[in-house]
């Protein structure tokens, strides 16, 4: 049953035959993860890329301060993995922990390529998912470069307002490049702004 939902998701961007559906999902297992269990560590190679069927997962680094900068958050139907890891197959440089109990389906490297060198659907699938990857975080540099703090929040609440229940705020804070105080600042003005 769980597979239908990764097989829906890929009909949104290549279209399969019922065969080529169960081809491209037998390269994945599926994984249960429970809540602050890590899936990617530093220094270990990332050798999956994951699909989130239910639960929550955030990316981040920490500096050698002990500073903690979160890159990506992922919920139901999001992919996530240290990709520059999983591409070149080199040690991680990211934390990936589950912020809830989870379940993913991963994909090793090695099969994901023997999907694509299988059929150019495959192929085409995983280029566009690395393509709107790409654009997406080329849109996020820009906004945080050109955005102040308040804009930064106040385009996450409205691009993706799955996420801010489900995200601790701390993570957030960091992930909008702010301190969790000055996040619960712009919080509580708008609080101030509704009642």
């Amino acid at each position: 049953m769980s597979k239908h939902q990764l097989i829906n998701y890929v009909q949104n961007f290549v279209s399969l035959s019922d065969d080529e559906a169960q081809h491209f999902v037998s390269g994945f297992e599926e994984v249960r993860v429970k809540k602050r269990q890590f899936i990617v560590q530093p220094n270990f190679i990332n050798k999956h890329r994951s699909f989130v069927l239910k639960g929550a997962f955030r990316s981040y680094t920490v500096t050698n301060d002990g500073q903690e900068h979160t890159l990506q958050f992922a919920i139901e139907n999001w992919w996530i993995s240290d990709f520059n890891s999983y591409i070149y197959q080199h040690p991680a440089t990211l934390f990936i922990i589950a912020l809830e109990d989870s379940t993913i389906l991963q994909i090793e490297y090695s099969k994901e390529q023997e999907l694509k060198k299988a059929s150019h659907k495959f192929e085409t699938f995983f280029r566009i998912m690395a393509e709107k990857g790409l654009a997406f975080e080329h849109r996020r540099i820009l906004f945080n470069l050109t955005h102040a703090a308040e804009a930064r929040y106040e385009n996450f609440l409205l691009n993706f307002p799955n996420f801010v229940q489900r995200v601790p705020q701390y993570a957030l804070a960091s992930y909008l490049g702010m301190t969790t105080e000055f996040l619960s600042r712009i919080k509580n003005k708008r609080a101030r702004k509704k009642s």
